[in-house]
This record gives structure tokens, sequence and C-alpha cells, in this order.
């Protein structure tokens, strides 16, 4: 009698994005996360586009940074995936593991769509319609908002020191989540505060969908 070969099994990946006005630590508590579980992140298209051809960026720049964006997170996702394939269907190391013997695979994502809009929208008054479609067909398990209630730092590619306009900003992405359906949880304080807070909404973001399976 001849056995039939085991399935490969592909775990399901839950996305984590980080938003939030510049310089709020984004990038590093993306980092941080991904390190802690011992999984990749999806880096910010747009320092690596201005860094290559310069600040002084039009509406249709901000178009082509969508679009690196979104094959950024493509790259990553397909990353996590060939892990997956390579292992077999074992347990990755570092993989968040549950009483249900499942197991969840995340992705760190710093900036999306929603970014994009507000940055079109706030600079330029209007937002691509490629950016609007996205946000409608694209979907996430969390979305961490980072406080900006840490100093502002100087960097080249950032615009506005001014702590009037980042709190302005802060607001416009608050208001973006309260009136969206994926759950969304305010992170705040120093990086170890802001990586405890991240940590603690990842587990109970994956704990509810246990529980939902």
């Amino acid at each position: 009698m001849n056995k039939k070969p085991a399935k490969c099994c592909m775990q399901e990946i839950k996305k984590v994005v980080i938003i939030g006005p510049e310089s709020t630590g984004k990038s590093t508590l993306c980092s941080l996360l991904a390190a802690h579980y011992h999984t990749i992140w999806c880096k910010e298209y747009a320092r690596e586009y201005l860094l290559n051809n310069g600040t002084d960026y039009t509406f249709e720049d901000l178009l082509t940074i969508a679009r690196g964006q979104l094959l950024l997170q493509d790259e990553a996702e397909k990353s996590i995936k060939n892990r997956q394939k390579v292992i077999g269907g074992s347990e990755l190391p570092g993989a968040t593991v549950h009483h249900t013997s499942s197991i969840t695979q995340l992705l760190f994502i710093d900036t999306d769509m929603y970014v994009m809009k507000v940055w079109c929208e706030y600079v330029f008054g209007k937002c691509h319609q490629f950016i609007l479609d996205e946000i409608v067909q694209l979907h996430y398990d969390l979305y961490l908002l980072c406080k900006p209630d840490i100093a502002w730092v100087k960097d080249e590619l950032r615009e506005y020191p001014d702590e009037k306009v980042r709190i302005e900003l802060y607001h416009i992405y608050r208001d973006i989540l309260i009136n969206q359906n994926v759950p969304w949880v305010e992170v705040c304080g120093g990086y170890e505060q802001r990586l405890a807070m991240g940590i603690d909404a990842v587990e109970r973001m994956v704990s509810n969908s246990n529980q939902n399976y």
C-alpha cells in the first residue's frame, strides 16, 4: 500500500503595520519586533528612493514610491513563504506557537498606503487613485500607531521638526485608524516601553485570531 506524501502546511502570515508621523521610532520598532519574533520586516521604500533621487519630489514621485513600497512588501511575504517551504512546514526558529498547536508567522511593515495617502494629501492636497484603490484591497491584521512623544531627530530626509505639525499629523493618522476595521494600538514612551506595548498588542492579536479559528 502506497503512502501519500505529507503535505507541506503553509503557515498563516499575520501582517503588522507601524505608522505615525516622521521621527516617532517606526523603523526602530519594526526592527525590534522583528528581532523579538525572529522574523523579517519590510523597510520604508521612500527612504531609498529619496536618497537616490533627491528630496525635491513631485506628486508623481509619490505614486512611484507607493508602488515601490508594495513591491517591498510582496518580496518580504515571499521571503517568509520561501523559508516555510525550505523547512517543509516544520516549526520555524522563533515562530510564535500557541495552545492550538498552530504557528503564526509575523511580518512587520514600516509604512503602508495610509501613510502614502496622508503624505499626498498633506503636501499636494490630493491623492493618487491607485493608492486609494490599494487601501481598499489590501488586508492587514494590526496597526501600531507611534505617538510623537519622543524627540524629533534631525535627518536629511525629514521635513517636519515643528511640534505642532507632528501632533497634527498624529491626529490625522489616529482619525484614519478610528474609522477603519483593523485593530490598532497606540504605542508611546521610550523605545523599551514601545517594544513592550507592541509585543503585548501582537500577542493579543494572535491569541484572538486563534480563538476565532
